[in-house]
């Protein structure tokens, strides 16, 4: 029944066929089981482990990856080779990419968690009205028409419609479904709102929420899928996950190096055709499979095989720092995503704010010499711990509270007009409340008064074990105090009392609004002498100004406190007590914003980040609230800025497009709002993080980019976020967005070093076929270069130390691609350079060197028929090892003094020495001493083709590979100093795919 908050109780009854005073009938149950179904959350069909698994291998780099080692197996075969050789570079490859899909699957199987969670938050029990007997049953055997009773610290097991009041109140705490920061009260009446939102359906029980006051009776409409909890999973599994800007930069790249891959093999292949019938082949077919190995070999360098394991190795390094920042990342492509967040969506309780209420205003009256004199004192602690100080209006602290009468009757009070509870949680290590969070708000009130009569008081009580400390003055007063009789709550009197003996005296405290409370008051309590004097109309209007000073510019919830003198030997309360009250004074509590907030927002705004608040709680609330953290700093009306999700819902489409671009608050939302909100941001081309801790933020948490977590929030939200905050610290997405910011920067800086040692390699195969020379790297030297020699150097750039101005730039944009323009010409010279060295020092072991057969230049390039002729030196020169060593030897330390360049995109070596990073230094030392080890040891010599080289052949090598440095700090400077500087390749047309794509969503 979806408006079931906007029927009669007689209309809902009389729609399910029940009595309210019988329930249902053993037949009804059946038979409204058969039409709604279980109370239960269907489980969602899971994605089969092999679907999982290929589903990684769908990228078109790992697919040319696989096609190239199945060729190379294939052509070893067809050669006669066996053995290790020719199952190493197949299988190496085949490796990498399985140890990547492996990470894969992890990270996909951690995110059907957050569904299964979501069955935390139904009920175990229930006790439901059947045949006219109340009986406990299976939450999950609830039907819809069921009548069911709730009490204080009952788990709503069901959505349900109100019908009975069986208190003065019932109170709720809803905020894991709505995000509200106070508890809701409930009512029988039906609701008139249009477009009625969570909020507005006060005579609703949800699902998942808790009775934190009263009890009554309600009968179920919804169960199973059909309540609120099941709307969220609905809006879970509607969500897809999105793609990172760097995984979408990537397989750009992959799209467009598949092409030149393929280009530049069919060139090969064609430049090559007329040397297709040379004898050394043995014939055209031997030859076109000669020249197509070289082809795949080309394919095997052009791609750099260790690329997704470096990528995946430095967003886990991030990962280890943004651990140690509070921020833990459970989705580690959401690293980088962090680096181009434009918008932050945060949710207000909990996360901007502590969402643990919290006395900041006290008012009393002092004195009436001179008139009347009211003073006002300040609280400070923004949570349940009872560790704070009072301050008069000066800023003064006051260092014995309970010297003060009006304190201490404020403190008594509090402790005894008070139904909840405070401990201390030693695994959580924090303090927890049960019940009301005004009350326990109170209770934490009275501890920071403390107690009268010890000068050593504050300092004794700090003294105490945690677990005592938690409600020591409480308990103080409550022995001082026995309670003799209690009012509860009622909404018609808007108060409480309690009556207490003490010392055979008769006590009445009451607290309640301050309306209600002032009304009934004809004394007051003043606080310089502890006199009482009569109330006359000058001094209630003086404590209605200040009421409505405090309820409406500061938007703080009021409770006003009163006591009464009852005749002794008075053992029931009633209604008509409570009058002729002394007030005691008004306290005015809010849930206070986290003290470092303020600071993070500056932050953001700094680096061209929009903080967009959103909340279920009401516009003045949270309007109050962002004034105090800085989100409306840089306003200066607040008309266009703030919406409540009604508001928004209205605006026409144009107007919500112009309302997004300019909102700071977005109040009174659901769970449908919060996704919506991230989609729109999203189509306006927006990288959206969205904050929360709640069950509500769930749908919203997956469907933004990077979905962040508290750390004290629910399983729920873990599970669909990419991030949590194990500080629940709004500031740690400040530090953690810097953190991904280097790593992005890092990032570039490995993959653009990856691929310009790449370019060198196919530079190097491409010159030495069209030049016609023997092959100069054996295709196991390729691959030794490329996982080895690039990886450790690649990885050790990802510990770059950032740049200082890094939260200074304004976000980056998602279209950026990762190598272009200027950058990737910079990368093709220094590409052509690695390779032409490579290939130079090949040909200068053959022409110039002294342990070579020094070959005349037109020998070299005529090898193939070295056979069919006669010469003054032997074919198997050609086949020795030393001309492969030296060319690899110079691909390798050309590559190190290329790690060197990356260092920095545009800064000199001489600003930003090799130093500032050891790690790369490290990597730089235990490669080469890898590099001399298959040199230098047989059986690896052996296996890698390689021989070990001479003092001369070493100086040679340094002597090619040193100007790659030079090149690099010329084209740096150009870099510096030429900002103007763009080469519009044809490739770049695919940056603009991202724009496209969000067009087409």
């Amino acid at each position: 029944m979806e408006d079931a908050y906007a029927r009669s109780v007689s209309e809902v009854l009389d729609f399910f066929g029940v009595d309210s005073s019988k329930g249902l009938t053993d037949f009804q149950v059946s038979q409204h089981a058969r039409l709604y179904g279980k109370n239960v959350l269907p489980e969602e069909e899971r994605t089969p482990f092999w679907k999982l698994v290929f589903k990684q291998f769908d990228d078109l780099l790992v697919k040319i990856l696989i096609a190239a080692a199945l060729v190379s197996f294939l052509l070893a075969l067809i050669n006669g080779e066996t053995g290790l050789i020719a199952f190493l570079e197949p299988s190496v490859i085949l490796m990498i990419l399985a140890a990547n899909a492996a990470v894969g699957v992890i990270t996909e199987t951690n995110a059907e968690k957050a569904l299964e969670e979501l069955r935390a938050y139904q009920a175990d029990i229930a006790t439901v009205l059947r045949n006219g007997c109340f009986s406990i049953l299976p939450a999950t055997e609830l039907v819809p028409g069921d009548i069911v009773e709730v009490s204080v610290g009952c788990k709503i097991p069901a959505d349900m419609r109100m019908i009975e009041m069986l208190s003065g109140q019932l109170r709720v705490d809803q905020a894991i479904l709505t995000g509200e920061s106070s508890s809701v009260e409930k009512d029988l009446e039906s609701t008139i709102a249009t477009n009625a939102v969570y909020q507005d359906k006060t005579n609703i029980l949800f699902s998942g929420t808790v009775v934190v006051a009263g009890r009554a009776r309600a009968v179920v409409i919804g169960v199973g899928a059909n309540t609120a909890m099941g709307s969220i999973r609905d809006s879970m599994l509607r969500t897809d996950d999105e793609a990172t800007p760097l995984k979408k930069k990537l397989d750009e790249f992959g799209t467009f190096l598949a092409k030149v891959i393929a280009g530049i093999c069919v060139l090969v292949w064609i430049v090559n055709i007329g040397h297709f019938r040379d004898p050394a082949h043995g014939g055209f077919l031997r030859g076109a499979i000669h020249y197509f190995k070289i082809a795949v070999a080309l394919a095997v360098a052009a791609i750099p095989e260790g690329l997704p394991a470096v990528v995946t190795t430095c967003l886990a390094l991030g990962t280890k720092r943004m651990a140690r920042l509070n921020a833990i990342v459970r989705s580690l492509p959401s690293v980088e995503t962090l680096g181009c967040t434009t918008v932050i969506c945060s949710d207000k309780t909990g996360t901007l704010t502590t969402n643990m209420m919290s006395v900041s205003k006290i008012c009393v009256v002092h004195s009436i010499k001179n008139g009347p004199e009211v003073a006002e004192f300040g609280v400070s602690g923004t949570t349940y711990a009872p560790e704070g100080f009072i301050f008069d209006n000066t800023g003064v602290q006051l260092e014995f509270p309970a010297q003060l009468p009006c304190l201490l009757h404020l403190a008594m009070c509090s402790a005894l007009c008070n139904e909840s509870l405070l401990q201390y949680n030693p695994d959580k290590g924090n303090y927890e409340k049960i019940g009301e969070s005004t009350e326990v708000a109170l209770r934490v009130l009275a501890e920071k008064v403390g107690l009268p009569g010890f000068d050593s008081m504050p300092s004794a009580l700090n003294m105490l074990s945690k677990h005592e400390r938690a409600s020591y003055c409480n308990h103080y007063w409550e022995n001082q105090f026995k309670k003799v009789s209690v009012l509860e709550f009622s909404r018609d009197r808007k108060m409480m009392s309690v009556l207490c003996n003490h010392k055979q005296m008769e006590i009445m405290f009451s607290k309640g609004a301050p309306e209600s409370i002032i009304s009934r008051c004809t004394n007051i309590l003043c606080n310089n002498d502890g006199s009482t004097i009569p109330m006359d109309a000058t001094l209630r209007a003086e404590l209605d100004s200040r009421f409505n000073s405090f309820a409406g510019k500061e938007t703080l919830r009021c409770l006003a406190l009163a006591l009464k003198i009852m005749p002794m030997g008075q053992q029931i309360l009633s209604f008509d007590d409570e009058k002729d009250l002394t007030f005691i004074g008004l306290v005015g509590m809010l849930d206070p914003p986290r003290e470092e907030v303020r600071n993070a927002m500056i932050s953001c705004m700094t680096a061209g980040i929009r903080v967009i608040v959103v909340t279920g709680d009401n516009k003045s609330t949270a309007e109050s609230v962002c004034r105090k953290i800085g989100a409306f700093d840089h306003l200066v009306d607040y008309v266009g800025h703030s919406y409540t999700a009604a508001e928004f819902e209205e605006l026409p489409g144009t107007q919500q497009t112009m309302a997004l671009q300019r909102m700071a608050l977005l109040t009174r939302v659901e769970p449908s709002h919060k996704r919506m909100l991230v989609e729109a941001l999203q189509n306006q081309n927006e990288v959206v993080a969205m904050t929360g801790d709640g069950v509500n933020d769930a749908p919203a948490l997956k469907k933004a980019d990077i979905g962040v977590a508290m750390g004290s929030g629910t399983a729920v939200a873990k599970s669909a976020s990419d991030m949590v905050l194990a500080d629940d610290n709004f500031a740690t997405i400040v530090a953690a967005v810097a953190e991904g910011r280097a790593i992005y920067n890092n990032t570039k800086q490995f993959i653009r070093y990856m691929i310009s040692s790449n370019i060198g390699e196919v530079v190097c195969i491409f010159v030495a076929a069209v030049l016609g020379i023997p092959d100069t790297l054996a295709p196991v030297q390729l691959l030794w270069v490329n996982l080895v020699t690039d990886g450790l150097p690649a990885t050790a750039i990802g510990f770059n130390k950032p740049d200082s101005d890094v939260m200074k730039a304004k976000p980056r944009k998602v279209s950026e691609a990762v190598v272009s323009g200027w950058l990737f010409f910079r990368y093709l010279v220094i590409g052509a350079y690695v390779g032409l060295a490579t290939v130079a020092g090949f040909i200068w072991w053959f022409i110039y060197s002294e342990t070579g057969p020094k070959l005349p230049y037109t020998e070299l390039m005529n090898f193939d028929t070295c056979p069919t002729r006669e010469t003054t030196y032997p074919c198997s020169i050609f086949e020795d090892r030393h001309p492969s060593t030296v060319a690899m030897t110079v691909l390798v330390v050309v590559e190190m003094f290329n790690a060197l360049n990356n260092l920095s995109e545009n800064q000199s070596l001489l600003v930003i020495p090799p130093w500032s990073n050891l790690w790369l230094v490290a990597s730089i030392i235990l490669t080469m001493l890898l590099h001399i080890l298959i040199l230098y040891v047989p059986p690896l010599s052996t296996l890698f083709s390689v021989t070990s080289l001479s003092w001369n052949e070493w100086a040679v090598i340094l002597y090619l590979s040193f100007p790659v440095i030079i090149i690099d700090e010329v084209l740096k400077f150009f870099s510096r100093n030429s900002h103007g500087i763009r080469f519009n390749f044809r490739f770049r047309r695919y940056d603009a795919l991202p724009k496209k794509e969000l067009r087409d969503k």
